[in-house]
């Protein structure tokens, strides 16, 4: 079993290289810090001590302060206690980090639930609402008290009664772990997690487990996606720009051939013309009397 402590940030939603997508919460995980180690001899019991987030050594009380120099540490904002068999090998000064968890791994997430004030049964405890009608008079109450002539002098502990709801700790049984960066400091769980945003939460091996955990799909690296849409698309543009410089030659070379035509012809009638004229001239000059004076004798 094994734990470590996170901070809440937000929900979003990641996609699976298929398209799958799932809805998860992202939780920022700082390196934990191991500031002490609980050991049966001196203590009752083992546990690892860690601390999250750094703090100002002068906004650090003096009996905090004491733990983080003797274990040689930066002072932390807050100190935890983390149980399992498999942090056991940790040793003081080391750091816990995001990837003792891998994709994929049931875990159990304990936050502190959001504070919802006196609240009736109805959102309370999910009693059925009774008639909306007028005349009903019975509508969003608490119902009877009795207990089936057993004790009726007072009200059983235990009685689901109007009170102040959430602001307590809240435990999400079988989650999974969707992905893992031990670089970039998060951990996406699936589904939701108590607390409100910027919450501490604490992530541990679930107790429960499933039988049959279906398997998370990889998920789609999005600047690799990006950069092949990014190929794709200028592929796409070249082709397009080619296809466009094709029709523009196609175009010219219809429009040129066309003048060449067009030129041909000109010459052709210019020459059928000349040829004509030259004809017609010939015939001119031999229709045309001898002007000498052979006539005349």
């Amino acid at each position: 079993m094994k734990s470590i402590i996170g901070r809440k940030i937000g929900m979003t939603e990641v996609y699976a290289e298929d398209g799958t997508m799932y809805a998860v919460t992202v939780v920022e995980v700082l390196p934990n810090v191991v500031t002490q180690k609980k050991t049966v001899e001196k203590d009752g019991y083992v546990a690892l001590q860690v601390g999250y987030e750094d703090k100002k050594e002068k906004n650090v009380n003096k009996p905090d302060l004491g733990i983080f120099q003797k274990a040689k540490v930066a002072p932390k904002a807050h100190l935890f206690e983390l149980k399992g068999d498999e942090l056991a090998s940790y040793e003081v000064g080391q750091e816990i980090k995001a990837d003792i968890f891998a994709v994929g791994d049931v875990i159990d997430v304990i936050g502190h639930s959001k504070g919802r004030g006196f609240s009736g049964v109805i959102k309370r405890w999910h009693h059925t609402i009774g008639p909306k009608a007028h005349g009903s008079g019975y509508h969003r109450q608490q119902g009877s008290f009795a207990n089936n002539g057993r004790c009726n002098n007072r009200v059983i502990p235990g009685k689901k009664m109007s009170g102040h709801m959430g602001n307590d700790s809240a435990t999400v049984l079988n989650a999974r772990v969707i992905a893992v960066d031990a670089t970039k400091n998060y951990i996406l769980v699936s589904g939701g997690i108590p607390g409100s945003k910027l919450s501490l939460i604490m992530i541990r091996s679930a107790i429960k487990g499933i039988k049959n955990p279906v398997a998370i799909k990889p998920l789609l690296d999005r600047a690799k996606y990006e950069a092949a849409l990014a190929e794709k698309l200028a592929a796409e543009e070249a082709a397009k720009e080619a296809r466009k410089a094709e029709e523009k030659a196609k175009v010219e070379a219809q429009k040129k051939a066309a003048e060449e035509k067009k030129a041909a012809q000109q010459r052709a009638q210019e020459e059928a013309k000349k040829a004509e004229e030259a004809k017609k001239a010939a015939e001119e000059a031999a229709t045309e009397k001898p002007v000498d004076g052979s006539e005349n004798k």
